[in-house]
């Protein structure tokens, strides 16, 4: 796919930054009802992180889980298998569940990765939507918020300072202890992930932390409000708004036209969060429902090209935000479609986006 680099696809001229998000899922075929080989799945994940950077995109994250559906339970090991044919492509989690985790090697992880990869790691911390991993580490889930909290403010700790001395309720103390290595960028950048916690996202902006936001259903304008809370917070606490930076995380696909985008989207679609419905206990969903979230004021960018540009704009005008990172696709798609999916979001959609903020920012006093 080397030649997709001196494809008509103009950098982007604004700062408004476009990515992919993934959790490597392992699910059957919708179709079929056949699975691909786990190595077959990292193979094709490497490949759509090679292609999006090759057509310009600026970030990919992949999320952490420890279910059999998914391959990431260690998104640090498979984002540093993606440098070897990457150079520039920013390389972030998508979250770390940071309330299971040890910050401690949270930081040498992913500052091993930003060393392997030249300064582009990131790490984006949540408490996560999903919860094998409490008791798979012995953690308790009555300690939900406690552990996030804690957790959040060693990792700070570690980031800031060489050597450390910190003690907490839900790990050992630390004395003066150094911590290495130590990443390229100084600071390592850790991002915030929300769900749509009000105390989240204060928390964020107290800490003076970039804001990644998941919209995942519902109306996108609903969530307006928590961003405006986030920027105010960051003004009450005195931090710099311009350097406020938020990112909208948002399932999507993308086809030549609408139809085909819904009509390959919607059965993995259907698949996974049906499965998940069911362990949660929320119905199922329809193609009516599935339609409705692929509008213009849904929460899912599927559609064509002409469609996803219309939607990223119309999200831009209601949250001013600085980074899109999509899920091209829910469950398992053919990776030849998902491929051509990145390709279309790199050459078709990103330049017309970023030119167009770039204009309504400089007409903006």
């Amino acid at each position: 796919m080397k030649q997709i680099k001196d494809m008509e696809s103009s950098p982007s001229t604004s700062h408004f930054e476009i990515g992919l998000y993934s959790f490597a899922e392992l699910t059957e075929d919708s179709v079929t009802g056949t699975k691909i080989s786990p190595v077959e799945r990292l193979r094709n994940l490497t490949e759509s992180v090679e292609l999006a950077e090759q057509v310009g995109l600026d970030v990919f994250a992949l999320g952490e889980h420890h279910r059999p559906d998914f391959l990431s339970s260690s998104p640090a090991v498979i984002l540093a298998a993606a440098v070897r044919n990457t150079e520039s492509i920013r390389l972030s989690s998508a979250v770390t569940v940071l309330s299971s985790d040890d910050p401690v090697r949270v930081f040498q992880n992913f500052a091993t990765l930003d060393i392997v990869s030249g300064g582009r790691a990131e790490i984006m911390a949540g408490r996560g939507s999903f919860t094998e991993s409490f008791p798979l580490f012995g953690f308790d889930l009555n300690d939900y918020d406690e552990l996030f909290a804690e957790k959040l403010d060693l990792l700070l700790r570690i980031r800031n300072n060489e050597r450390v001395s910190w003690s907490g309720n839900h790990r050992a103390p630390l004395n003066d202890q150094p911590v290495y290595p130590r990443p390229v960028q100084e600071p390592l950048p850790v991002w915030i992930a929300v769900g749509g916690n009000p105390n989240s996202v204060v928390r964020a902006a107290a800490l003076n932390l970039p804001l990644a936001v998941a919209i995942i259903g519902g109306m996108p304008e609903k969530f307006a409000p928590l961003i405006e809370l986030y920027r105010e917070s960051i003004g009450r606490a005195g931090h710099d708004l311009t350097k406020a930076k938020v990112s909208i995380n948002s399932h999507g696909y993308i086809a030549d036209d609408s139809q085909q985008a819904m009509d390959d989207a919607f059965p993995p679609f259907q698949l996974v969060m049906g499965r998940i419905g069911r362990e949660r206990g929320w119905p199922p969903m329809t193609r009516e429902q599935f339609d409705a979230s692929a509008t213009l004021r849904g929460a899912n960018f599927i559609g064509s090209p002409e469609q996803i540009i219309e939607k990223i704009l119309f999200q831009y005008d209601l949250f001013k935000h600085d980074r899109l990172l999509l899920q091209l696709g829910v469950g398992t798609m053919p990776h030849e479609k998902i491929m051509h999916a990145i390709e279309l979001l790199g050459t078709q959609i990103a330049p017309v986006v970023c030119e167009e903020i770039r204009k309504r920012e400089a007409k903006t006093p």
